[in-house]
C-alpha cells in the first residue's frame, strides 16, 4: 500500500440523494458492508447521521468486538466521513481510521468514491504492511457493489 489512503470508485445508476440516504443510516451499514465484519448498529445510534454524530457497531472478524465512530465530515448528498476507534480506554490506544464516502453527480448517476484513510490511525505502520490494503480495497469494491444493488432501480425491459 502506497500512502495512507486507499480508494475504490464506482458509478452507481442512482441519484446522490439515494446513495447518501443509505450511507448516512448507521442501521444499514451491515447491509452495505463488503467485508462481512459489520454485524449490527448498537442501540442508541441516530436514525440519520450528521456532523458530530456518534454511533457504535458490533463487529466480527474471527472474534466479536465493537467500534465507536464519530462523523467528522458531512456535506449533505456529497460527503460523509467517520472516524472509528474501539470504545472506552482502548480507543485512546488503538484505531483512528477514517471511512469516507464522496458523491459526485455524473451522467447516468453518481460517482461514489469510498476511502479508507489511516493517516490518523495508531496502527498505521502495521496497516500499511502486507495485504491489508489490498484486502481492504477488495472489500470496498464489494461495498460499492452492494450500494449499487440497494439503490439502482431495475430498468424496464426494452
Amino acid at each position: 500500500m502506497d500512502g495512507d489512503v486507499m480508494q475504490a470508485e464506482r458509478v452507481i445508476a442512482a441519484p446522490p440523494e439515494a446513495v447518501f440516504d443509505l450511507v448516512a443510516d448507521a442501521a444499514r451499514h451491515p447491509d452495505i458492508d463488503g467485508s462481512g465484519s459489520v454485524r449490527q448498529a448498537k442501540p442508541g445510534a441516530p436514525g440519520r447521521l450528521a456532523l458530530g454524530s456518534t454511533f457504535g457497531m458490533k463487529m466480527k472478524m474471527g472474534i466479536g468486538y465493537s467500534m465507536t465512530s464519530t462523523v467528522i465530515e458531512f456535506e449533505e448528498n456529497r460527503r460523509i466521513a467517520w472516524q472509528s476507534r474501539p470504545p472506552g480506554f482502548m480507543g485512546k490506544l488503538g484505531g483512528g481510521r477514517i471511512w469516507r464516502y464522496e458523491l459526485e453527480p455524473v451522467d447516468g448517476g453518481t460517482r461514489v468514491t469510498e476511502s479508507w484513510d489511516i493517516s490518523e490511525d495508531h496502527h498505521r505502520s502495521f496497516l500499511r504492511r502486507g495485504k491489508v490494503g489490498e484486502t481492504t480495497k477488495k472489500n470496498m469494491e464489494a461495498t460499492l457493489a452492494r450500494i449499487a444493488e440497494l439503490t439502482e432501480k431495475p430498468q424496464p425491459d426494452a
